[in-house]
């Protein structure tokens, strides 16, 4: 089994292609870190639905190495009760922030027992970052970088892995790979986007930048960006040549992305059957028409949000109410526009997770009646064919399954800049993938704890500011050591 205990991994530590194979165990389908999403939870469903790898969320490492602040600890990344990081967690690589070489290690070093490598976010776009100096705000200062890299790598018994982004030019995007890869990164991860592409600026991942650090390193490299639909997947691998693809919103909106439809038992024996076949089932095979790249799992939404909520409710390890929340608007986005009643009963449900298992029935009374209404709206659409199902997006050219279904939510791609207005819509199909929203979904004013962030937060998300006062708590405790 890949990615057991420290105890049970090779005394010797691996790297590359031998750590991607033998302890990682060749993974191709990988869960990206998001902030108050890729949380035990939701990296458990993930794995019934083919996911081979998880990585946890950002973990802020200054925050972190302070010893005394336990709470903080546990919610991060909690050792006590022994579920993260357990075989059952596994493989799992464990993501920190920051710009302290030593922090960083001490974090590290806490932490490399209960998974199978560390990585280093170089990719965070947000201003927390900006504020924070980690993450794509490290991009320019390619000795620091080294250095974070570099100690980790020398110090740690499991390897060092990093996340970054693209420059806005292949050949320095290249070169920046080669430096992380002679500091040590044992994989990397590659976001086809630059540290500008955020917000309603994200536009396409650039799958060709992806290929060009593929060719140009000896590490294997995954590939993040543009996947929102199973067949994507291929699309990606075959366009980049990365050894695997990570999903951060793509993998939100419908965790079943990597799995193939209706093979369940191909992506894990744990996954329990659809209550209503007819929902879930789209063709294996849809290479024509309106069908074409359908080739993906896509279950009734409300089915998943129960199993998630029974998965929060089973684990010792407690969930974020935060959490919980914005995992179910994304995941029932698909009808939460037309059932507006719930969506308002979902933005202002107030959780106490020291209740218990009782202090989720709110979230389970609404994901119990949205799931009668979409079975009441699947029996109206019986008799009738996919074709007249599914809709296309005009501005984007991609379909909208019916609102019972959990699918990937995009949105129209920024305006054509003035040398782009020569190439055809068709030219454009064929050249670039399909769009991914890079922010979290707006959702009314009353359910702000919703907006939980992907591959970074937005700078007024709840867990965002999390992240800065934790920052500002590190900065005010650093300034009294100093004068005392």
């Amino acid at each position: 089994m890949p990615g057991l205990v420290a105890t049970q991994q090779p005394a010797e530590k691996l790297g590359g292609y031998d750590f991607y194979h033998k302890v990682l165990g060749s993974p191709k389908y990988v869960v990206a870190p998001m902030v108050d999403q890729s949380e035990l939870a939701w990296r458990t469903l993930s794995r019934r639905y083919g996911a081979q790898l998880a990585y946890t969320p950002m973990i802020n490492a200054k925050m972190f190495a302070d010893g005394s602040r336990t709470n903080f600890r546990e919610k991060n990344f909690n050792t006590v009760l022994g579920e993260e990081g357990s075989p059952q967690d596994r493989p799992l690589i464990v993501q920190l922030c920051g710009n302290d070489p030593q922090k960083m290690l001490t974090t590290a070093k806490c932490l490399e027992a209960h998974c199978d490598a560390i990585d280093i976010n170089l990719g965070c776009p947000q201003d927390v970052a900006r504020r924070g100096h980690y993450g794509s705000y490290l991009q320019d200062e390619w000795d620091l970088v080294h250095e974070l890299i570099n100690t980790l790598h020398r110090n740690l018994s499991v390897p060092v892995t990093a996340k970054f982004r693209v420059f806005s030019t292949v050949e320095k995007t290249v070169e920046y790979a080669q430096m992380l890869e002679r500091a040590g990164a044992q994989i990397l991860t590659c976001h086809g986007r630059t540290r500008e592409q955020r917000g309603q600026k994200a536009g396409l991942a650039d799958w060709e930048k992806i290929r060009a650090v593929k060719e140009a390193v000896k590490v294997p490299v995954f590939a993040n960006g543009n996947v929102l639909f199973y067949s994507d997947i291929a699309r990606c691998l075959a366009a980049t040549g990365a050894d695997a693809v990570m999903s951060a919103e793509g993998n939100l909106y419908n965790p079943a992305l990597f799995c193939p439809a209706p093979a369940l038992p191909s992506c894990s024996s744990d996954v329990a059957a659809p209550a209503s076949d007819a929902a879930t089932t789209l063709p294996v095979s849809t290479s024509e028409g309106i069908l074409q790249g359908l080739s993906g799992l896509h279950p009734p939404h409300a089915e998943l949000a129960r199993e998630y909520l029974d998965i929060v409710k089973s684990q010792k390890t407690p969930t974020s109410p935060s959490a919980v929340k914005g995992h179910l608007f994304k995941l029932m986005r698909p009808a939460l526009g037309r059932e507006t009643d719930l969506r308002e009963r979902l933005g202002k449900a107030h959780i106490v997770a020291s209740e218990g298992a009782k202090a989720w029935i709110p979230y389970e009374e609404i994901v119990e009646e949205m799931r009668v209404r979409m079975e009441r709206d699947a029996k109206v659409a019986e008799g009738k064919s996919l074709e007249e199902l599914i809709t296309i997006e005009p501005s984007t050219g991609l379909p909208v399954l019916p609102h019972w279904l959990a699918q990937p939510y995009f949105r129209p791609l920024p305006s054509p800049t003035p040398t782009q207005k020569g190439t055809s819509a068709s030219a454009k199909t064929e050249l670039v993938p399909p769009a991914e929203r890079a922010e979290p979904v707006e959702f009314p004013e009353d359910t702000e704890s919703a907006q939980a962030a992907l591959d970074c937060p937005q700078s007024d998300s709840p867990p965002c500011k999390r992240i800065a006062e934790a920052d500002e708590l590190a900065d005010e405790a650093a300034k009294r050591v100093k004068t005392t």
